[in-house]
């Protein structure tokens, strides 16, 4: 790659980086909500580092060409001024954040790994009274698992996820949570039963009770639900957070 052409791509990264940042919500495909100004000050530098690289550029010729070429009367001169053909390759992901944002992780990712496994917790404040009752899959796991007092029998739930096909038949509704970004990524599921599996990737809001298989309140209580009823939603705009909806205003 000519230095000419370091500066383009430099350039590019930084209006990717802001255009996804600042103009979008197509961050949170891949990093969380806090990482948005390390986003916006990376661009920033980004930017304004290919601008400098192009002044520079425009200045005096450097004294290392003189070096060069005194290395080269040697034979042992290189060019230092170009990197491997591959390196073009790095304008790919530089034009994809202006023109062509890559996919969200979703159902694939998900029918690949296993459901998170819920953290031990000590004691339950009561359920309000609504119903059906919103709950994070999360929540939801963790008291069918933990809740001594069965706070959750016969209740109804509504829970909101999007689906992923099980291999065999049937489906889960599924969370991708991100601690940092998308590389750290962990899922949550909820099995579904008594009703057909939507196409993958189908957002939804699921009301139904507990299906009933183990122990209520132990480990071998099952994270199911029994579907009375679904409709399908948009996206989020927290999707890969285990939080209740925000959807887009």
């Amino acid at each position: 790659m000519k230095r000419t052409a370091q500066v383009p791509l430099l350039v590019l990264t930084g209006l990717g980086l802001l255009h996804t940042a600042l103009f979008t919500d197509l961050y949170l495909r891949y990093v969380k909500e806090g990482l948005r100004p390390l986003l916006i000050i990376s661009g920033v530098l980004l930017l304004l580092l290919g601008l400098a690289h192009a002044m520079l550029d425009r200045g005096p010729a450097k004294t290392e060409d003189h070096d060069h070429g005194h290395e080269d009367d040697h034979g042992h001169g290189h060019d230092h001024s170009t990197a491997p053909r591959i390196a073009w390759l790095l304008f790919l992901p530089a034009l994809s954040l202006l023109f062509y944002a890559p996919p969200a992780l979703g159902a694939y990712t998900a029918s690949h790994a296993g459901s998170e496994t819920v953290k031990k917790q000590k004691g339950f404040a009561a359920l309000p009274a609504t119903s059906p009752l919103p709950m994070t899959l999360t929540d939801f796991t963790t008291r069918v698992q933990q809740d001594k007092e069965l706070a959750i029998k016969g209740r109804s739930v509504e829970m909101t996820g999007f689906a992923t096909p099980v291999k065999g038949g049937g489906w889960d509704l599924t969370r991708i949570i991100f601690t940092c970004c998308a590389a750290d990524a962990q899922t949550v599921k909820v099995h579904m039963y008594g009703t057909p599996a939507p196409p993958a990737n189908t957002w939804l809001a699921v009301t139904g009770t507990w299906h009933t298989q183990g122990a209520l309140g132990t480990r071998t209580a099952a994270a199911a639900l029994d579907v009375h009823a679904t409709r399908n939603i948009a996206q989020p705009v927290n999707a890969f957070t285990d939080d209740l909806p925000l959807t887009p205003s």
